[in-house]
Formats: structure tokens, C-alpha cells, sequence
């Protein structure tokens, strides 16, 4: 078994994606532990499932965990000593030299600074209380948004997945060419309503100002299939009626006419 070949047939990405049968599951998972190669492809591609899983993730915010552990009373907070005994004030019998209506007038003074003083402490850590909640009602909002996002990527996904597993599916397998062997892409294409799928498997990052361009060949001419945009792992690209070859270039963004050959990339048979 020439092993190159057998990675470049597609297997790799059904048996990660859950598409391949029984047999072809059995033989891959034997093959797996007598070629490191094969068991090195299933790691590259598991990782670069996840690299297009999360490279729009947006990040939260990084004290989030401390000021949710705050809320909950899970990491305590510096109080103020409390007061154990009331203040006592002293008065001299009425009998005395000083008045006692004077030593009522400052024992009520004393009362009144120390209301205000807890009043305006009480008003402060109140306040503060107050923009803490509304921080954490903004990071709660995003959590919000950003799980939403995910799941609608992971519904995508999966409706990407019950696409391109039908029993109408053909899977053509693109290797890398001369000089671009590391290059590997593997397209869908549905026989019946002749749609287009694209598994973008290990392409290069394309360079600013610059996209990947799909192209179907039907005797010798290139026909236009589409270019790859911001798609999650599975890429759905233009109809295609006929086709006995797909191949993948590098053009300017937007796309191009006509295939730039000196920036051929991968090409596969049907």
C-alpha cells in the first residue's frame, strides 16, 4: 500500500469528521498504529479543525473570574472593624461646675459624626457595589453573545456535515503539486443537485490582498467554481454541472477569470 496516497485520498478527514464507515474506520485505526505518518495526518488535521473552531473567538474579559468569585462571597473582602461596644459618655453630676446641657450638646455631636461617617461609608461601598454589578452585567452580556456565536457555528457545522456525508456525495481527494506537496484540500461535489463543498485541509495562509480560487477542469478548460471566504471548515462554493477534475489556485482577492497556473496549488481526478 503506497501510504502518500492513502493519506491523500480523503480518508483522513472523513475518519476525523465521523463520515467514514465501518470498514474504512477499522482499516484506518490498524493502519494508524504501524505508520506514524498516518497517526502525524489525523493529528495535523484535528488541529486544524480547531484552529478554524476558534480563530474568531472573541476574548472575555480577564478579571472575570475574580470579580464573579467576589460576588459570590468565595474570596473575601477587607472590612471595616466592626464596633463591639457602644461609646460611653461620662457626666459629671449636675451639682458640678460645667453644665450638663453642655456635655449633652457634645455627646450629641459625637452621635452625629459617627452617623455621618458610616452614612457616607455606607453611600461609597454602595456606589461601588452598584458599577461592580453593572461591570459584570456587561461581561455576563458578552458571555451571552459569545456562546451564542459559537452555537451558531457549531449548528453550521453540523448541517455542513449531514451535507456532505449523503449517499450522493462524491469525494475528490486534491494533492499538493510540484514544490506544494505539504498543500491538501478534499471536494464534495453532490452528483444529483451538483453542489460544491470544500474541506480547506492544510492550505497555506493565504497573503493579504490575495484568495483562494476553486476551479472545476472539463476537458482541459477551467471553469470558475468559486472562491474560499470566511467559511467554518466546510466551504460551499458555486454549482458545477460538469467536471472530471477539480484544482485550487492563489488569486487576487475577489477572484479571477482565469487561473493564475504559476500559483497552482492542489489538483485531484474524479
Amino acid at each position: 500500500m503506497n501510504i502518500k496516497e492513502y493519506i491523500q485520498s480523503g480518508i483522513i478527514e472523513s475518519y476525523v469528521l465521523g463520515l467514514a464507515d465501518a470498514e474504512e474506520r477499522a482499516e484506518l485505526e490498524q493502519l494508524r498504529m504501524q505508520h506514524p505518518e498516518i497517526e502525524q495526518a489525523i493529528s495535523l488535521f484535528e488541529q486544524e479543525l480547531e484552529r478554524s473552531a476558534t480563530q474568531n473567538a472573541v476574548p472575555v474579559h480577564s478579571d472575570i473570574k475574580a470579580n464573579l468569585f467576589d460576588k459570590l462571597g468565595l474570596k473575601p473582602n477587607a472590612e471595616p472593624a466592626p464596633i463591639t461596644e457602644d461609646p460611653k459618655v461620662v457626666l459629671p453630676e449636675s451639682g458640678g461646675k460645667t453644665p450638663l446641657i453642655k456635655y449633652l450638646a457634645a455627646a450629641a455631636v459625637i452621635l452625629f459624626v459617627i452617623s455621618a461617617g458610616f452614612n457616607i461609608y455606607t453611600y461609597n461601598r454602595y456606589k461601588n457595589l452598584e458599577a461592580e454589578n453593572r461591570q459584570l452585567a456587561l461581561q455576563r452580556d458578552q458571555l451571552y453573545a459569545n456562546n451564542n456565536t459559537i452555537q451558531t457555528r457549531l449548528d453550521e457545522l453540523d448541517k455542513n456535515m449531514q451535507l456532505i456525508s449523503g449517499p450522493d456525495m462524491l469525494k475528490v481527494a486534491l494533492s499538493g503539486v510540484a514544490g506544494k506537496e505539504s498543500s491538501q484540500a478534499v471536494v464534495y461535489w453532490n452528483k444529483n443537485s451538483k453542489d460544491v463543498y470544500l474541506v480547506a485541509k492544510a492550505l497555506p495562509q493565504a497573503p493579504k490582498g490575495k484568495q483562494y480560487q476553486l476551479w472545476a477542469l472539463m476537458d482541459g478548460k477551467p471553469i470558475d467554481a468559486g472562491v474560499l471566504g470566511d467559511c467554518n471548515t466546510v466551504c460551499k462554493l458555486k454549482n458545477i454541472q460538469n467536471a472530471q477534475a477539480f484544482a485550487i489556485t492563489l488569486e487576487n482577492e475577489g477572484g479571477s477569470p482565469t487561473p493564475n497556473l504559476e500559483q497552482l496549488y492542489v489538483m485531484g481526478k474524479i
